[in-house]
C-alpha cells in the first residue's frame, strides 16, 4: 500500500454508522446512472468496490444481479453484508482482490477509485476479474471539489486553516477532470467515456454538520477537528452564512453536486 491508502484506512475506519447515515446519502444519486452504465440487470455478476453500507449493492441485487462485494473496511463490510443479504461481501484492499480471474460481468465502484493510492494498479485488477466484454463503472469527484463537496473547506480557508502536510490529497487531484479521467480508465479499458454527473443535493445543515465534519468523515473533517474550540466556531459560522444563500425555506438548503462517471469495456 501506498502512504495515502494508509491514511485511507485510518480515516474510514471505525465510520460505518455516521457515513450510512450522512454522506451515503449524497453518493446514492449516482447508483442509478452507475449500474445502468454497467448494463446490470437479471443475471449480472456484479463486484460492488468499496460497497461501504452496501446501497449500490443492494440496488443491484434488487435489480435481479449476482451480487459480490468489498470494501477495506470490516466495519463498513459487516454492514453492507447486513443490508444485503445473500451477498457475498469480504474484507480486500484494492489494489488486491479476492476473486478468481473473469470471475464477473461488471465492476462497479460508487466514489471508490478516488479513495485508492495506485489507480493504476488497481484498474488492472478490475480488469483482471472481469470477463472478455465485460463493463466496467466507476464514479469520483470533480476536482477540484465544488457545490456540496466544498462548503466546510471553503469555509476553512476564509478562516484560514491551513492544510497540513500529513494529510495527503490524493491521485485524484489529478484524475478528477474528465479528460484524466477518461486517459486513465482508458489505458485500461475499451470504448472509455466519461459524463459528468450533476444534481441538487438537499440537507439539513446542522445534520450534515455534526455527521460530517464533527464525526470525522472526510479530510475536511480530519483537518477541521484538529483546530481549536474558537476556530471551529467561526469556521462554522461562515459555513452557516454560505449555505444561507441555497435555503429552501423549511430549515434545509439545496446545494450543486458535481461528479463524473467512467465507463468502458474488457
Amino acid at each position: 500500500m501506498t502512504d495515502f491508502d494508509t491514511y485511507e484506512r485510518d480515516l474510514w475506519a471505525g465510520r460505518a454508522g455516521v457515513y450510512e447515515t450522512g454522506f451515503a446519502r449524497l453518493t446514492a444519486h449516482a447508483v442509478g446512472p452507475l449500474l445502468d452504465a454497467a448494463r446490470i440487470g437479471a443475471g449480472s455478476r456484479v463486484l460492488d468496490l468499496g460497497t461501504g453500507p452496501g446501497i449500490v449493492a443492494a440496488e443491484a441485487a434488487r435489480r435481479g444481479a449476482k451480487v459480490s462485494a468489498v470494501d477495506a473496511d470490516p466495519l463498513m463490510a459487516e454492514t453492507a453484508a447486513r443490508n444485503v443479504p445473500g451477498a457475498d461481501v469480504r474484507v480486500a484492499v484494492l489494489p488486491a482482490l479476492p476473486h478468481e480471474d473473469e470471475t464477473f460481468d461488471a465492476v462497479v465502484g460508487n466514489f471508490v477509485i478516488n479513495h485508492v493510492g495506485d489507480p493504476v494498479a488497481t484498474l488492472a485488477e478490475l480488469r483482471r476479474v472481469l470477463r472478455p466484454g465485460g463493463r466496467l463503472a466507476l464514479t469520483c469527484w470533480t476536482m477540484p471539489g465544488s457545490g456540496v463537496l466544498a462548503v466546510v473547506r471553503d469555509a476553512m480557508e476564509e478562516v484560514g486553516v491551513p492544510w497540513p502536510d500529513d494529510v495527503p490529497l490524493g491521485p485524484f487531484m489529478t484524475y478528477g477532470r474528465p479528460d484524466t479521467f477518461a486517459a486513465l480508465v482508458g489505458g485500461a479499458f475499451r470504448e472509455a467515456r466519461v459524463e459528468s454527473l450533476d444534481w441538487d443535493f438537499t440537507f439539513d445543515p446542522g445534520e450534515w454538520w455534526e455527521n460530517g465534519a464533527m464525526s470525522r468523515v472526510g479530510s475536511n473533517a480530519v483537518v477541521l477537528l484538529r483546530q481549536d474550540s474558537p476556530t471551529i466556531a467561526r469556521v462554522k459560522e461562515v459555513y452557516d452564512r454560505r449555505l444561507a444563500e441555497y435555503a429552501t425555506g423549511d430549515g434545509s438548503v439545496s446545494v450543486p453536486a458535481h461528479a463524473l462517471l467512467a465507463h468502458g469495456t474488457r
